[in-house]
């Protein structure tokens, strides 16, 4: 009986160790460099509801693979939590266009956004250069190219 239990014990630690491996690879593909928030603190539902990236609230928090949201209220915390695929960035909450153009994870401007087919978009927006200006010019192409790249980013497992 003592062996079943060390051993049972044991295969839980396993599979433990797996499910938070990958997390942490989801982690860090996910873009939360500079605040250790995704989209830097704002609240992934107000893109859908109100057309607009607005910042959420410190005591109102969700957190999926390791990666922390926070909503602007307990509402939208729950629709995120309900559909979290529905919400989350495409390519991590990195730049579409750049990942598009090169494949390449390039910071966003969290308010310069686009939603297509119900999906949330990011773009790089500074000095003078408006990423998703450039990808309007060449969405499905660079759409087509973005989703080939991630698809290979997230396969690695470095």
């Amino acid at each position: 009986m003592r062996i079943s239990l060390v051993l049972f014990a044991a295969i839980l630690s396993f599979a433990g160790e797996g499910l938070g491996q990958s997390a942490d690879i989801v982690k860090k593909n996910y873009n939360i460099a500079r605040s250790g928030l995704a989209l830097d603190g704002y609240d992934p539902v107000s893109y859908f509801n109100v057309g607009e990236a607005l910042e959420g609230k410190k005591d109102i928090v969700a957190s999926r693979n390791g990666v922390t949201y926070r909503f602007v209220s307990n509402q939208n915390k729950e629709a995120f939590l309900a559909q979290p695929e529905k919400f989350e960035p495409q390519y991590g909450g990195w730049c579409a266009y750049a990942m598009g153009a090169k494949g390449e994870k390039v910071e966003v401007d969290p308010e310069t956004f686009k939603i297509i087919d119900g999906k949330l978009y990011l773009f790089y927006n500074k000095f003078f250069n408006n990423t998703l200006e450039s990808w309007n010019k060449d969405e499905s192409r660079l759409k087509a190219n973005a989703d080939r790249n991630w698809s290979k980013i997230v396969q690695r497992k470095d």
